[in-house]
């Protein structure tokens, strides 16, 4: 899937106002705020205050002069309104009627079916909403709104739905949007990437451990730093009562097979981003760890995660396809 970026919330990282010189933003002698002070008090940049004003209506009830515009209390209280619709997901020209019309966030939102319904994959109109309500949160920097909308996601649909249809497809719009703007958002996506591991970070198991399963150990190979696909695999198998070892960047070959030979894992999944970091001998140095007693010894299944092994699997290795794959393969194992 891929999540369209609104042209409008991707004016929200554009340079604020600096006529103030970064002073919190002051009233005028009427207490009414300007556009400048209130993109700075919202966080949201005066490109996208003025359009909102000009294309859907949701501007200030009055003009200084006829022309420069000067937001009250309640002008202002409709603008977060319009900022907390447009995050869960809303066409700003969606969002603008709802605030328009005075429709509670609860209606105005679409919500999913019956509570009895089991998480699955998201409805696709659904998935591109939150995807893009997501997106619009990091490009505005709004932390409350990424975090509520990750916890409704997470709550509503589970993983791993919530990674492969709205937290991945974020990630990579966003990724794509500082890669192609120079030194621009990259604090989009560390502000992104903190949010979603601290989402994932928070899952609990939703029942008692599996008798019987198999440890799983989860590491990025040497050299890489990409966590968050290993992040989203251990929060599932903890969802699922799954016992995992999760030891996250760029661990150490030796460290690595010392984690191995501690813990004696069912399974061992080795996490690589890119073709430089994916080491096929170091896959059969894992693979190749015995532990136990004599006569009856055993070795760790090998999983190679992650684009960095395309053309490149080692012999014997398993390459799941996705997070789901992943989840079913590594619960399968059960005690050997």
């Amino acid at each position: 899937m891929e999540p369209v970026m609104d042209p409008v919330a991707d004016s929200a990282t554009e340079p604020e106002d600096q006529r103030t010189g970064g002073r919190p933003p002051r009233a005028a002698a009427d207490g009414r705020l300007t556009t400048g002070a209130v993109a700075r008090l919202l966080g949201v940049a005066p490109t996208t205050l003025r359009s909102w004003d000009r294309r859907y209506g949701i501007g200030p009830a009055a003009r200084e002069d006829g022309r420069h515009r000067r937001w009250t209390g309640a002008d202002i209280a409709a603008l977060r309104n319009m900022c907390r619709l447009t995050s869960a997901g809303l066409p700003p020209a969606e969002a603008a009627r709802a605030v328009l019309a005075g429709a509670p966030r609860a209606t105005a939102v679409p919500r999913r079916g019956p509570a009895s319904r089991a998480p699955g994959a998201l409805p696709l109109g659904s998935a591109r909403r939150q995807c893009r309500g997501l997106a619009r949160a990091a490009l505005r920097l709004d932390a409350p709104a990424m975090e509520e909308l990750l916890t409704e996601v997470l709550d509503r649909h589970g993983l791993p739905a919530a990674w492969d249809e709205v937290m991945a497809p974020a990630l990579h719009a966003v990724g794509r949007k500082w890669e192609t703007a120079g030194e621009r958002y990259i604090e989009v996506e560390h502000l992104l990437s903190w949010h979603i591991s601290g989402a994932l970070r928070g899952v609990r198991p939703a029942g008692s451990p599996v008798p019987g399963a198999g440890l799983s150990l989860l590491a990025c190979v040497p050299g890489e730093t990409h966590t968050l696909a290993l992040e989203a695999l251990a929060a599932t198998l903890t969802r699922h009562g799954l016992p995992v070892r999760m030891f996250g960047a760029a661990l150490p070959v030796e460290a690595l097979e010392q984690a191995v030979r501690r813990t004696g894992p069912d399974a061992v999944v080795l996490w690589a981003q890119s073709h430089g970091t994916a080491s096929r001998s170091l896959a059969g140095r894992v693979e190749a760890i015995e532990w136990g007693v004599r006569g009856a010894r055993r070795r760790p299944i090998v999983f190679t995660a992650g684009p960095g092994w395309a053309g490149r699997q080692p012999p014997g290795a398993r390459h799941p396809s996705g997070l789901a794959d992943a989840v079913d393969a590594l619960a399968a194992l059960g005690a050997r």
